[in-house]
């Protein structure tokens, strides 16, 4: 084989190896970031009552829409109930928070869900 037929070949294997790779998986979404989404609707879980304030809606919508795989929506679950285990939020407030924003929230804000059934 000459040389330049060598590296024609070798380039063509190359480009097709790098076509053909499957593609990294994203990261799962972090607790920071669920938190993060949250922190404006801890006064409101705690001892609020009527409708929830816009910053917290806003904070479970970006929520919503970063917890798509299965995988962001169980460690979005986990943060949740860890942190639902020690504030201790109203229940009813809790419960009632996704359409009190009207919104779908794949997670229940609870210290009682069960994390291996999301998803």
């Amino acid at each position: 084989m000459r040389p330049s037929s060598f590296a024609v070949l070798a380039l063509s294997i190359a480009l097709f190896l790098l076509s053909t790779r499957v593609p990294v998986s994203q990261s799962v979404i972090s607790c920071s970031d669920v938190l993060k989404d949250l922190r404006p609707c801890v006064s409101y879980l705690k001892s609020g009552s009527g409708m929830p304030p816009p910053a917290c809606c806003a904070g479970v919508s970006a929520l919503a829409n970063a917890a798509t795989s299965s995988a962001d929506k169980k460690a979005a679950c986990a943060c949740i109930k860890n942190a639902a285990q020690k504030m201790n939020p109203n229940q009813q407030l809790a419960q009632a928070l996704p359409a009190n924003c009207k919104i779908t929230l794949p997670v229940a804000v609870s210290p009682n869900v069960d994390c291996s059934k999301v998803g």
